[in-house]
């Protein structure tokens, strides 16, 4: 790896926040840039974050029109369509059928069509390729967390930052709480020194089942594993990644964000398959700890049980303190008491999904390119360096997580294709995969 890669892995705090000003909107043209131009939106997966994020794009901006839409599945496309069309009219959302792709390389056909920008919210594993089509296409992308679920995956990511540098082309994150405005001050707190140093920070993401297979769940017969496993892919890594990363990447993110988004040093830590009996390979349960330089040490819970205690907080825990999050945030001092909760702004957009898209639009409107893509796969790293510790039952450190090669994807199934699943990782051994 070079020098330049190196220091962007070690400290990634620039990456996230740094803009290039271009006197335009390249894909639109610079001739047509304007308050009044339509920006023409394409989405790729219209699940239910897919089908929030067009809502969102379209709140932003009243000249943000839906027009193109591709998922795997046809039927994914009609229901989003329809609640779309009845909630901002025809002209707002007019997706002829000629542009509603469908099957696994309706992906590729959007990104063909003539869209300025994409959503994207499809399973993380296909998220990668997906990213490069559409950059080497000239989009502009809105991106949904985690960008992938193996180190293959993020070294792709990588490459594809500094192709959309090159053609000055924004991509927009969706690790959502980093546009919560109580977030974002609770976090300023911390990071300001108002508390004195940070310490530590804990995690927590414990909740109920997430569409797990039941035990007994078979594959319909005439189906293929892989249409089967698209239809379920929550419940396969090479898919979802697992739930670390698919869903407490928030989790994780938010440690990142608290530690000054620095790279960890090392995690270690332990996961299993505490209920799941499915035909699934993917864990339910994660505790990880990572270390940071400065002696500090941070854990991240996650666990998806039914029946049991839920929670889903964050704690920045500080020398003169605590900044508890993420939902009503507010900061404690050494006794546990309260001692200043946010209070929200008027005229402030609360929504962090809406405030995402907002100003997305709005730096777009105003020519200025924001390329998050080495900060996405940067904290989505983090998450991988975690679940890698728990499967392997090692202390793994930012440095050989980077030297390894795993790809679990496969190379272009089709549809109706074999994909035998592998079985869940037994700590003590499986191992990294070295480059």
């Amino acid at each position: 790896m070079s020098e330049t890669n190196n220091s962007t892995r070690r400290n990634f705090v620039k990456t996230a926040t740094a803009a290039t000003a271009v006197a335009g909107f390249p894909h639109i043209g610079r001739a047509e840039i304007g308050s009044s131009n339509t920006i023409k939106v394409g989405l790729i997966g219209c699940g239910g974050r897919g089908t929030g994020a067009a809502t969102q794009a379209l709140k932003s901006d009243d000249k943000v029109k839906l027009w193109a839409m591709a998922d795997a599945f046809p039927e994914k496309i009609e229901g989003p369509l329809k609640t779309l069309g009845a909630a901002f009219g025809n002209e707002r959302v007019e997706v002829d059928k000629s542009r509603q792709f469908t099957g696994l390389d309706a992906f590729e056909k959007l990104a063909a069509s003539d869209v300025d920008v994409v959503l994207m919210a499809t399973p993380p594993g296909y998220r990668p390729s997906m990213l490069r089509k559409c950059i080497e296409a000239g989009k502009h992308v809105f991106a949904e967390k985690p960008m992938a679920i193996d180190m293959a995956g993020i070294h792709h990511l990588m490459e594809t930052a500094k192709i959309a540098d090159e053609k000055k082309l924004a991509i927009q994150h969706g690790y959502c709480w980093r546009y919560s405005p109580a977030n974002r001050v609770g976090f300023a707190k911390a990071l300001g020194g108002e508390l004195g140093r940070i310490t530590s920070f804990v995690g927590t993401y414990l909740g109920g089942t997430v569409r797990a297979l039941s035990p007994d769940a078979k594959q319909p017969e005439g189906m293929g594993d892989v249409e089967w496993q698209l239809r379920n892919w929550i419940n396969f890594e090479w898919l979802s990644g697992g739930p670390l990363l698919e869903q407490c990447i928030h989790a994780v993110d938010k440690m990142a964000w608290a530690m000054g988004d620095v790279a960890p040093i090392a995690a270690f830590g332990n996961g299993g398959r505490g209920q799941r009996r499915d035909a699934g390979n993917v864990y339910d349960n994660y505790s990880i700890t990572y270390e940071y330089p400065g002696n500090v040490f941070c854990q991240i819970q996650q666990r998806q049980y039914s029946n049991s205690f839920n929670e889903n907080v964050s704690r920045i825990i500080c020398e003169g303190g605590t900044v508890v999050g993420p939902w009503k945030v507010s900061t404690k001092d050494a006794k546990g008491k309260t001692n200043w909760k946010y209070r929200a702004e008027k005229g402030v957009e609360q929504n962090m999904y809406q405030t995402c898209h907002n100003e997305f639009f709005a730096n777009l409107r105003a020519g200025k390119i924001v390329n998050s893509c080495e900060f996405m796969a940067n904290s989505t790293a983090v998450g991988i360096l975690g679940r890698e510790a728990a499967h392997t039952g090692q202390r793994i450190t930012w440095d050989d997580l980077w030297a390894t090669s795993e790809d679990q994807a496969p190379d272009n199934p089709p549809m109706n294709g074999k994909m035998p699943i592998p079985a869940p990782p037994i700590p003590g051994t499986d191992s990294l995969a070295k480059a």
